[in-house]
């Protein structure tokens, strides 16, 4: 979310064995003191930075814009990407990279001013548990010009993909008391583009959602000018969302701008593994229940700024992941402090690495030669969509859908099935039927008419486990392998291959 340099205290390496013991006990329901469920009371909401610009894209930047990553995208389910991104390396901006990555295909990022990209991104979601989206607009962003009209028109292809993929949405300002929010919120958020408007729009207690980043930060504003901007929202009839720093339960200077907003979001990003989630979450869950506030927990995966801030300031992989351990321990801290509501920091925020997007999963999915921060850097292979499953494991627990458990449940990668069995129904048609993996998001069948392939997928997010092929020649042989997983999204290897001869 921050897009100012900040530097973190020493880091703390998170070992294996930092992860309480494992117990499945049977928790009480998260319930909410102060409001029913809603759009985002009971919810997970991750939030979304959309703010990646290409020169070429034809937005209205057609520039590269927030170049400086800490993780690199895996954009092989986006339709079009672009070449020469000038991001950073050890704080120094370097030239447009055209060259490749580790496994010889060009390097390429994307730009978020694409509906395809922001369809893609609302798949995910759909298919891995997050109900809602925190659409981020700075302060910024609402003076006229071309960085404004970009973010415009970001905001408006995610309104369009969350309608079409059954998500909520609803507008966070990352900002200081005093930046015009309130006439952007007039004149271009509900005036001009009808945000508010759309089916998707998050509300809760029967009111758009708007979300104020920054209250009680130091530099922000004062706390009376906090109080103007909150009331002025809720004089419109907003569900108002603080998002102070994690801590101000105890900041009593700010307490009259906390105390005046429907929720409270506290930031997380910079605690680390030393920290007691289970702890931190309850005492502030205790405060906003004694004030009659509903509470959104933060959980993100891990963060580090090398890229950016350079060696010097931040070290390399600063706050690991620790391969899912790290964000796990803070879901269990949830679910063990009943707490109903999440914000995920973040969906596609490459800048800090804390991106639960797919992303790189090693030096093969990286421009060859330069440093990135890969999933794999704790030692353990991950699929570059594994944040997303655990996401949905995340989710489920937290809304008492399973067990409550501490032992991280997320496969690191997927499993191919371990068995096949083709079945010839006539001379037309063959049925395959194959063994669940676990974790397993769907499954693809793919088919060759050569014994070892290549195999053609015929068949892609298959949610069960048998699958018919029909429109087949007759006396001839087919040879089928299955694999787990979205295609080029985490995908397993493929299954060991089963063959089958159609009837004459």
């Amino acid at each position: 979310m921050l897009c100012h340099v900040f530097l973190f205290a020493s880091a703390v390496l998170m070992a294996a064995g930092c992860v309480k013991p494992n117990h499945t006990d049977s928790l009480p329901m998260p319930t909410s003191d102060a409001s029913s469920p809603g759009d985002v009371v009971g919810k997970v909401t991750v939030g979304y930075q959309g703010w990646f610009s290409a020169a070429g894209d034809g937005s209205p930047l057609n520039a590269w814009g927030h170049t400086n990553m800490e993780t690199w995208p895996d954009i092989r389910q986006y339709t079009r990407a672009y070449s020469g991104d000038p991001f950073y390396q050890d704080g120094v901006q370097q030239p447009g990279f055209t060259g490749n990555l580790g496994n010889g295909q060009p390097a390429k990022m994307y730009s978020a001013d694409d509906q395809q990209v922001a369809n893609v991104h609302c798949l995910w979601m759909q298919q891995n548990g997050i109900d809602c989206i925190a659409l981020q607009r700075f302060g910024s962003y609402t003076s006229p010009g071309a960085v404004k009209n970009f973010h415009d028109s970001v905001d408006a292809k995610m309104m369009l993909a969350a309608q079409t993929y059954g998500r909520k949405f609803y507008i966070m300002y990352d900002c200081s008391a005093t930046d015009a929010v309130e006439s952007d919120w007039t004149n271009t958020i509900v005036g001009a583009q009808h945000l508010t408007s759309s089916s998707a729009y998050a509300h809760q207690n029967g009111k758009p959602v708007v979300c104020l980043w920054g209250v009680g930060k130091s530099g922000r504003g004062a706390v009376a000018d906090w109080e103007n901007t909150i009331n002025w929202f809720k004089n419109q009839g907003c569900y108002v969302i603080g998002g102070p720093l994690e801590g101000f339960a105890t900041d009593t200077a700010n307490q009259p701008a906390y105390n005046l907003c429907n929720m409270i979001m506290p930031w997380m990003v910079g605690k680390t593994a030393a920290t007691n989630f289970e702890a931190d979450y309850a005492s502030d869950l205790a405060y906003c229940t004694a004030h009659g506030i509903d509470y959104q927990a933060d959980v993100y995966p891990g963060t580090a700024f090398y890229n950016t801030n350079g060696g010097a300031k931040s070290p390399q992989n600063q706050i690991p992941r620790n391969h899912g351990l790290f964000m796990w321990t803070q879901f269990a801290g949830v679910r063990a402090a009943g707490v109903p509501s999440v914000y995920i920091s973040m969906f596609d925020e490459e800048n800090e690495a804390t991106g639960i997007l797919n992303c790189a999963e090693d030096a093969s999915s990286i421009p060859a030669g330069e440093y990135f921060l890969t999933l794999d850097a704790d030692g353990v292979h991950c699929s570059s969509d594994f944040y997303l499953r655990l996401t949905k494991d995340g989710a489920a627990m937290v809304k008492g859908q399973t067990a409550y458990t501490t032992t991280l449940p997320t496969p690191s990668v997927l499993s191919a099935p371990s068995s096949l069995t083709p079945h010839v129904l006539s001379s037309s048609s063959i049925k395959i039927d194959w063994s669940a993996v676990t974790d397993a998001p769907c499954y693809n069948l793919k088919r060759a008419t050569i014994n070892g392939g290549p195999y053609t997928t015929i068949a892609a997010g298959v949610s069960g486990g048998t699958y018919t092929d029909t429109g087949l020649s007759p006396n001839t042989t087919y040879y089928y392998v299955v694999s787990t997983g979205h295609i080029n999204g985490g995908e397993s290897v493929n299954s060991r291959q089963v063959s089958g001869t159609t009837t004459n």
